[in-house]
């Protein structure tokens, strides 16, 4: 029988030297992340993030947490929107489980919990407030695996106007506004770089379809079969929506000079 709340929180709590108080707070995936880290010492901490309390920042933890279970070959599913409901039960067994896996490895060396999570920001609002039970991560659909339009301004240069200080706001309101707009800076960037991470697995499955056509062209003149059932899922669209004209008749990228294709 796996240990119980108040022994897992005082063993959490003695190890990463935090103030944990309830099971659940787990469920932002951040204080998993560094007990895995206390083992091998190569989670990249500066991408775990404790003072959050959004299920945005909670799956790029988990996202975390999961890179170290492949790099690892950790045998493991993690129920990533169990856990982010932050309910007790499926937050208890996860961390039992954690906790019989740190036994089994951990390597028993000095572990500075407080340095190693100093580009996290502090923790001490690693409680996050409870999440609808109805809440679900969303996942990407595949409606193409064609480039997605690049942004015409990075994320960072999406900053409101500065608001000065005549227009009769107080500094705690500038300030506010302006953490604010940092704070949807950083969100915008990192849903930049999910997009592109979804794209080109999409990518990568589209050009191993076209090589194995390539290499038995019957494939595709089977309309039910696996590769036109996956052709037809990569290049499904939604109503309204229409493919951009990438391609001229010269096979040259619309609106781009030939010579500056790198696509």
């Amino acid at each position: 029988m796996g240990e119980s709340r108040q022994e897992l929180l005082g063993w959490l709590n003695n190890l990463l030297q935090l103030n944990v108080t309830k099971v659940e707070q787990c469920g932002t995936g951040a204080a998993l992340c560094q007990i895995f880290d206390s083992i091998y010492m190569d989670v990249p901490m500066s991408k775990v993030k404790f003072n959050v309390n959004s299920e945005y920042a909670y799956v790029q933890n988990f996202k975390v947490l999961q890179n170290t279970f492949t790099r690892h070959a950790i045998d493991r599913n993690i129920p990533v929107e169990s856990l982010m409901k932050c309910k007790m039960q499926d937050n208890l067994e996860f961390l039992q489980w954690s906790k019989r896996y740190w036994d089994q490895h951990f390597p028993g060396q000095d572990y500075d919990a407080v340095s190693r999570r100093k580009a996290a920001g502090p923790p001490s609002q690693i409680a996050p407030s409870p999440m609808r039970s109805s809440t679900t991560t969303r996942t990407p659909s595949a409606t193409t695996a064609r480039r997605p339009p690049a942004a015409s301004n990075t994320a960072a240069s999406r900053v409101a106007p500065r608001i000065s200080s005549t227009s009769g706001g107080s500094s705690a309101q500038i300030a506010a506004l302006q953490a604010k707009v940092a704070e949807s800076n950083e969100a915008l960037t990192g849903l930049e770089r999910e997009r592109d991470f979804y794209f080109n697995k999409l990518r990568d499955i589209e050009v191993m379809l076209q090589q194995e056509v390539e290499l038995k062209p019957e494939l595709e003149q089977e309309p039910e079969g696996l590769i036109a059932r996956m052709q037809a899922v990569l290049y499904s669209t939604e109503e309204g929506f229409e493919i951009p004209n990438e391609e001229g008749e010269d096979g040259a990228v619309a609106g781009v000079p030939a010579e500056e294709e790198t696509f």
